[in-house]
């Protein structure tokens, strides 16, 4: 395991209650690590057998009978890095055990639903970690920013997501939230190196640069998200994602930290284990 205080980064990120200025977080930093990214990288290839044995326990839970999953949902402005997380991160732990699930538009028949019903759907089962790569929460972000709903439903969902989150918890479900935080200036960087590098073009969406013109409303809109949902069973946490290295670390440990905490043995078997010793013992040579 590392020797850097890697718990400490977990109190770090975690979002107190109030409203929160987005702008007074530093998006180039790396709050709870004092290592560089040499070190990060190292700290996070350490967590990685670990990560590995937590979530095979998870998994081995889930098909024994427990009733406990993970919902890691990842949001953040385009080029934040949700892709990257998980192929540096998640791809740390055995692919059965996770479902990934990224949200794009809602389909004619999803409008039909209300907003969490494509989301449930979407919901791990026991004993498997589930990454959600954007999520419920853009029908409060895009959806205020862009004026989709009427302000009457965005604040209702607000409680409504609430009210869901909660449910999920009391089920058994950890649900880590993480906002990738990333600066105007760095998502112009990774653009340009998107439209410098011919084999990245079909990652170019002309779109994203509309996006970029409502920057300050859409840094509003994620501010009054996080205060509104942010809450003691499904907290928010603030990942400055300047940085891949350390966005990448801040994930692994937040993924980490909740395995450790459901504190998981190996089930115990619901067989006589001498008795099947004995017969493979016995068996007569086959063929």
């Amino acid at each position: 395991m590392s020797a850097f205080p890697l718990s400490d980064l977990t109190s770090e990120l975690r979002v107190p209650a109030g409203p929160i200025d987005l702008s007074a977080i530093d998006t180039n930093a790396a709050p709870g690590f004092d290592g560089d990214k040499k070190d990060g990288e190292a700290a996070l290839l350490d967590l990685g057998p670990d990560l590995a044995d937590l979530q095979e326990r998870l998994f081995a839970d889930g098909k024994a009978g427990g009733r406990r999953t993970i919902l890691l949902v990842l949001q953040g402005m385009d080029t934040s890095g949700k892709g990257g997380t998980l192929r540096s991160t998640v791809g740390l732990v055995d692919p059965q055990g996770v479902r990934i699930t990224s949200f794009k538009a809602p389909t004619p028949e999803e409008r039909a639903h209300d907003f969490l019903w494509r989301i449930t759907k979407a919901l791990p089962p026991v004993g498997l970690i589930g990454v959600f790569d954007r999520s419920h929460y853009e029908d409060v972000l895009i959806a205020r920013v862009r004026e989709l709903a009427p302000p009457k439903e965005i604040e209702r969902r607000y409680g409504a997501i609430n009210a869901w989150e909660a449910e999920l918890a009391a089920e058994g479900t950890t649900v880590i939230k993480c906002m990738l935080h990333i600066s105007a200036a760095e998502q112009k960087e990774r653009l340009l190196a998107r439209l410098d590098d011919d084999t990245k073009h079909w990652k170019y969406n002309p779109g994203d640069v509309d996006e970029r013109e409502l920057w300050p409303a859409y840094q509003e809109a994620y501010e009054i998200a996080i205060e509104r949902t942010n809450t003691d069973v499904a907290p928010w946490h603030v990942i400055p994602a300047d940085k891949k290295w350390y966005r990448n670390l801040a994930i692994g440990t937040l993924l980490h930290d909740a395995l450790s905490a459901f504190d998981l043995g190996w089930p115990k078997a619901d067989f006589d284990v001498a008795h099947e010793r004995q017969r493979l013992t016995d068996e007569k040579p086959l063929g």
